[in-house]
């Protein structure tokens, strides 16, 4: 190359480890230092930075990682890999426990990582950890490529971030725009209802592409350069590759980059190239030819040239999608964009390139890799797709009964290799939607339903059926939406009878749930004759639920449970696939609860979780786990309670606990945190039963509300617990709870204790005629007839019907309740005659303490302190070998002692997995452990009485 030693030089090339300014992104930056100065100020929260790959998405989080340096803020950084995926916890423990300054506690941490069974207790760690951190300075935590995060990852990060949210922590994440696996989709709509703050990146502007190419060449470009970097279309990645790639060519002349020779050969870029390499060579080969046949093309052509069947090809189209290769161009595939094309058939050997491109060429006019006309697959490969989806739609009917995972995967596979204009796409939708619910997929398959209404083509039916889906899919989690689609559905025109019966029968469950009981008993009846019509036996199994919740609401307990066992029968004789609400024997089981048969209630919870779980419905084990922690609750197990809601929390679905959470493990929390004295978490479940109280559905509005009145109440404010409430008791009597917005009977002398210490004597009265009323209606039922004595001897300050609720409770399976009727029972008796009172008050203190109720336990104390009597510390439900934990922690211990690992743990004491490493969690922190190796030694070294 000649050079004019005057006004001519080349392009200086760039100083090792010099890094260019960052250009084009002043906006961005300016609010990421505005996050970091809230930062200073104490304020955390999100910032999730999303763009294409190459967009600079990396840079932004390195600057701000560097800005945060700069003022005195710790940084921890971490990244995702896509070939280190199977590391769980890889990306965010990596950012945490190494660099020059790693989160304390790090060979633990670790430890607790590569330990099986130690999920619960390495995210509790982490969360101290970062929270004991935050307090010495606020913290910026970065974590890049969110998409190849693993599922521990993405659930650790979006727990540690709602869980930490009122602390000095800053979460910088960043994740590639367009598709992204359905977890990390999740996980994103989490943080954005969570308020995160959102950075889309976009294509750099002329001014930007200017200054890089100047950074690069050193000089304004020329026209002739000018043309070729705007090839790049502002993707800073390309861009700089664009320009190492012109360095040879481009000459300086007088201050001006310009292209003597022209612009060069299209060359290999090194990050396509790196890109290309990380596919599998099933991917690599069908992105080559892509690339050599020119423009777009579609599978049935890749098909052909590679030799394989469409269906085949599904794998491997994903993947080159995945790596923002290739993109979706109708029913064509296309290169995300051209240089990435160009890099691909640069890299391709000349005789391939030739032979293939000699094919397109050959191609008639019309034909599939034609850029002016572009139809589907031939009609012989189109009708080898619709019978394949036909067999798979087949096979996936048959495994939803038994296997809904395999179910769901071939249901999928039946979608793709259908057209998106194919008739029967809505109804393989509608069909793939409760299978992807079932099996813990739930935002995959609401994405799935929304997009497809979202369309605007549907027929009545077909967008019939796709809300009956959704209206299922809904139930759990929100009420409100489960009401909206259904309702929708149901009001479209010339829709089948027993699709309209099926619509009617989930608007009934979902007005039901949401706390409309007259509203649903008026659905239900038209749903009746719509289902008969039909002959639908399934709608009639979920009406006949509807029903039953209808007579709980009026009281009749007696037809509530017939009809209850009714339904049960009806969704087991048709299989669980079928049935309209999973599943109807969870109202059962509550129903029996409540009813006085906790003990038929805890097996029908401990069948479900345990064949839900072998059958792999995710969704029904989460549901199940949460029923069980509500029954564990009221019969006194406080413990196996907290353990049950702590694993339902951690496995609840991709959409978040939801409506369904609300009314079960947050209600459960917070009780459990008020009869144990832990203010910290009582506070923490008051903020969610804030939240409840603007909720669309008003039963979850109830239990918001009780739940406000019991914090005031444990707070000393009576008058703010019955201001609380104003919403439930002036409610329209047709849908007002009979307690509240509860379901359970046994609060009725709670809430007369709570509305007298307010003197709101109206209102106690009120909750006392409720109880009255509801045994009167249901006199075979020991349990609410001590339940109306319990409230009417509070309401009178009458012994004696106080002391005729302790004998009632004797036979009820309630020993909260019971302790509850013996403390007042005794508290009345010391006024007058103590030396009676002490035994109720010691049997009382005994319950308490059996069930770890310290704030119970301690209230019982002082009361028999007033009276002259010091009881020691009781040991029931403890032992003198372990006074520290509970029997439900004990049984677990000295099993795990033993060797056995958690799921061994679960079968032996038929717990769940998750309840098993929850009680294990608890026992370590109180033994001040980190490892079963300590473990088994402690318990030998106490057992031998050493």
């Amino acid at each position: 190359m000649s050079v004019n030693r005057v006004t001519t030089r080349t392009v200086p090339e760039e100083p090792e480890g010099v890094r260019s300014p960052l250009r084009g992104r002043d906006a961005e930056l300016a609010f990421i230092e505005g996050r970091l100065d809230a930062l200073d100020r104490g304020e955390g929260g999100i910032i999730r930075v999303e763009g294409p790959v190459g967009i600079g998405r990396s840079r932004i989080l390195a600057e701000a990682a560097a800005a945060a340096r700069r003022r005195g803020t710790r940084v921890f950084e971490g990244a995702a890999d896509p070939d280190e995926q199977f590391v769980p916890l890889g990306p965010l423990l990596d950012g945490l426990l190494s660099g020059e300054e790693p989160l304390s506690g790090a060979v633990r941490l670790r430890d607790l990582a590569t330990t099986p069974g130690q999920r619960f207790w390495l995210l509790q760690e982490l969360g101290d950890r970062l929270r004991e951190t935050a307090r010495n300075g606020p913290l910026l935590v970065v974590l890049d490529d969110l998409q190849w995060c693993d599922d521990l990852t993405l659930l650790t990060f979006n727990t540690l971030a709602a869980g930490l949210s009122s602390h000095a922590i800053l979460w910088l994440v960043a994740v590639r725009g367009g598709g992204v696996p359905s977890g990390v989709r999740t996980t994103l709509d989490r943080i954005r209802q969570a308020g995160a703050h959102e950075l889309a990146l976009g294509a750099l502007d002329d001014r930007a592409v200017t200054r890089i190419t100047e950074d690069v060449l050193g000089a304004a470009p020329g026209p002739d350069v000018r043309r070729v970097v705007r090839r790049a279309e502002g993707v800073p990645q390309l861009l700089i590759a664009l320009l190492d790639s012109l360095r040879e060519a481009v000459t300086i002349e007088n201050g001006t980059a310009r292209l003597p020779a022209g612009p060069p050969a299209p060359r290999e870029l090194p990050s396509v190239v790196r890109r290309l390499d990380r596919l599998s060579d099933e991917a690599r080969a069908l992105v080559q030819t892509t690339a050599a046949l020119g423009g777009p093309v579609t599978v049935a052509l890749l098909a052909e040239r590679l030799g394989r069947p469409s269906a085949a090809l599904i794998t491997a189209v994903r993947e080159s999608l995945d790596a923002d290769l290739l993109i979706e161009s109708g029913d064509h595939l296309a290169f995300r964009h051209e240089l990435i094309r160009e890099t691909v058939e640069a890299g391709l050997p000349l005789p391939l390139r030739q032979a293939l491109r000699g094919h397109a060429a050959e191609l008639p006019p019309g034909s599939a890799a034609s850029p002016v006309e572009r139809p589907g697959p031939s009609t012989a490969r189109a009708a080898a797709d619709a019978a394949e989806a036909d067999r798979l739609r087949t096979a996936a009917a048959e495994l939803a009964s038994t296997a809904p995972g395999p179910a769901a995967e071939r249901s999928l596979k039946a979608l793709e290799l259908t057209t998106a204009d194919a008739p029967e796409r809505p109804r393989i939708i509608a069909e793939t939607i409760p299978l992807l619910w079932q099996t813990g997929r739930a935002a995959q398959a609401r994405e799935l339903g929304t997009s497809a209404l979202a369309t605007g083509a549907l027929g009545p039916e077909d967008e019939a059926r796709l809300r009956l889906a959704l209206a299922r899919l809904a139930v759990p989690f929100d009420f409100s939406e489960a009401v909206r689609q259904a309702r929708a559905g149901s009001a479209l025109p010339g829709i089948p009878v027993d699709v309209r019966g099926r619509l009617l029968a989930m608007l009934a469950v979902g007005l039901s749930m949401s706390g409309e009981h007259s509203a649903a008993e008026r659905v239900a009846a038209e749903a009746w004759e719509t289902a008969a019509a039909a002959g639908d036996r399934s709608a009639e199994a979920t009406l006949t639920t509807v029903r039953s919740a209808a007579s709980f609401h009026r009281m009749d307990l007696t037809e509530a449970f017939r009809q209850a066992e009714r339904s049960v029968a009806l969704a087991d004789a048709l299989g669980v696939s079928t049935s309209l609400w999973v599943p109807e024997a969870l109202w059962h089981a509550l129903l029996s609860h409540t009813t006085g048969r906790s003990a038929e209630a805890l097996a029908a919870a401990e069948d479900g979780i345990r064949i839900t779980g072998e059958q792999g419905r995710t969704a029904a084990t989460g549901m199940w786990l949460m029923t069980r922690s509500r029954i564990l609750l009221e019969a006194g197990r406080l413990t196996d309670a907290r353990a049950d809601a702590e694993a339902a929390s951690v496995t609840t679905d991709d959409l978040g606990p939801g409506n369904l959470a609300d009314v079960t493990l947050r209600y459960v929390m917070m009780r459990v945190a008020l009869h144990t004295d832990d203010r910290q978490t009582a506070r923490a479940y008051a903020a969610e039963a804030r939240r409840m109280r603007s909720d669309g559905a008003p039963v979850v509005r109830h239990f918001g509300s009780w739940m406000l009145a019991l914090m005031a109440d444990f707070e000393g404010r009576p008058d703010r617990a019955m201001a609380e409430l104003d919403e439930v008791m002036t409610s329209p009597a047709a849908d007002r709870p009979a307690y509240a917005g509860l379901v359970d009977p046994a609060d009725a002398p709670v809430l007369v204790r709570l509305a007298l210490r307010a003197g709101a004597h109206e209102r106690a009265a009120q909750a006392v005629a409720l109880a009255e009323r509801l045994a009167a209606l249901n006199p075979h039922l020991t349990f609410l007839a001590a339940t109306a004595a319990h409230a009417r001897g509070l309401l009178d300050n009458d012994l004696a019907p106080l002391v005729r609720a302790v004998r009632l409770y004797e036979d009820c399976p309630r020993p909260l309740a019971r302790a509850s009727a013996l403390e007042d029972a005794g508290r009345k008796l010391a006024a007058t005659r103590t030396s009676e009172a002490v035994p109720y008050l010691d049997t009382a203190l005994a319950l308490y303490a059996r069930a770890g109720a310290e704030r119970d336990v301690a209230r019982v104390r002082r009361r028999l302190r007033a009276a002259g009597v010091r009881r020691r510390p009781s040991m029931a439900g403890l032992s003198g070998a372990w006074p520290e934990l509970t029997a439900a922690e004990i049984r677990v211990v000295r099993l795990v002692a033993q060797g056995l690992t958690n799921q061994q743990v679960a079968e032996h004491l038929s717990l769940s997995p998750h309840t098993v490493g929850s009680h294990l969690r608890r026992a370590f922190t109180k033994l001040d452990i980190t490892s079963r190796v300590a473990l088994t030694r402690l318990v030998k070294h106490r057992d031998s009485g050493a």
